[in-house]
């Protein structure tokens, strides 16, 4: 017998059942996502050029640039030498710069410090800057991974 009160029940319950399953797959889908990562990735780049002419960088200064997603630093040592590393602090992943008046890279989440050969001095960083290779090619200047 189909009376108008078990068409209502069924109602409520077939849109209380549908809520209750709309939650589920609300929840469980980002954790899922979380857990299996995509599996394209950006593309690993070997070097770049940078937008600026090696007379351009002062001596004893340092500039940010773009490696791939992330950052680096570029530094003219004191003595006039291109250096480059990774920009990203192996503490708390900041991004780190250079300080002129002390001739370091420092990290200022957590007062970190870097020698000019990106080796951690002081403060919590656990390792060194990845290191870059710097080098003039004609009037650009090229950073790359390795040696």
């Amino acid at each position: 017998m189909n009376t108008p009160t078990n068409s209502r029940r069924g109602f409520v319950n077939c849109l209380l059942g549908g809520g209750f399953g709309a939650m589920v797959v609300s929840v469980l889908y980002p954790v899922v996502r979380y857990i299996i990562p995509p599996k394209s990735g950006e593309p690993t780049i070997a070097n770049v050029t940078l937008p600026w002419k090696p007379n351009e960088i002062r001596v004893n200064s340092g500039r940010i640039f773009r490696f791939g997603n992330q950052p680096g630093i570029l530094v003219k040592t004191p003595a006039g030498e291109l250096r480059a590393f990774n920009a990203v602090c192996t503490h708390l992943n900041c991004t780190v710069q250079y300080r002129e008046e002390k001739q370091d890279i420092w990290c200022a989440c957590h007062n970190g410090v870097y020698d000019l050969n990106g080796k951690n001095v002081s403060g919590p960083p656990p390792r060194p800057l990845e290191t870059y290779k710097a080098f003039v090619k004609g009037e650009q200047i090229v950073v790359s991974k390795g040696a």
